[in-house]
């Protein structure tokens, strides 16, 4: 599956509510091949893995008050359902999130397994795995530290925090 057909699907998702409706994706989920579903969840793990960074691990600290190992698997599946461009440009200020999150709760853990659950169905075979692995983080910092997150995220600290 492109880049562009994996994009396209998420553009799908309802964001209307404050967890994400999956229902439209489900349902063309549904019509795709076994092929199809693996490109697309090999897609989703990409752009998962790409989204492991420290900086995006404290904005959902700051969006979710707190954000623990699997917190931040469901954040960062938040993040792909708001889509491409909301996605690109937090990889690169995830202060501009405080553009887009509206409430504390900015997770989205169902969509981690969407396809994997659709591809079962359809086959009866659970879907092959794929060797997508997590970057290195790097040094990390205090994320209770309030003046180095408000530093670091301005916006999002004074959305969420203040």
């Amino acid at each position: 599956m492109s880049d562009d057909e994996f994009w396209k699907l998420i553009g799908l998702i309802s964001n209307e509510d404050e967890e994400p409706d999956l229902s439209l994706l489900i349902e063309s989920l549904e019509k795709c091949s076994p092929e199809e579903l693996i490109g697309f969840q090999e897609r989703f793990d990409f752009h998962h893995c790409r989204s492991y960074t420290w900086d995006l691990w404290g904005a959902g600290y700051i969006i979710n008050g707190g954000c623990s190992d699997d917190g931040f698997d469901y954040f960062r599946g938040w993040l792909i359902a708001q889509g491409k461009d909301v996605f690109e440009r937090s990889l690169n200020d995830p202060d501009t999130l405080a553009d887009v999150a509206k409430s504390d709760f900015a997770e989205c853990e169902e969509l981690l397994y969407v396809a994997w659950h659709v591809y079962e169905q359809k086959t009866g075979d659970e879907m092959p795995s794929n060797d997508h692995q997590l970057p290195e983080l790097g040094e990390s910092w205090d994320f209770d530290d309030d003046d180095e997150m408000k530093k670091r995220y301005p916006r999002l600290f004074a959305t969420f925090c203040e």
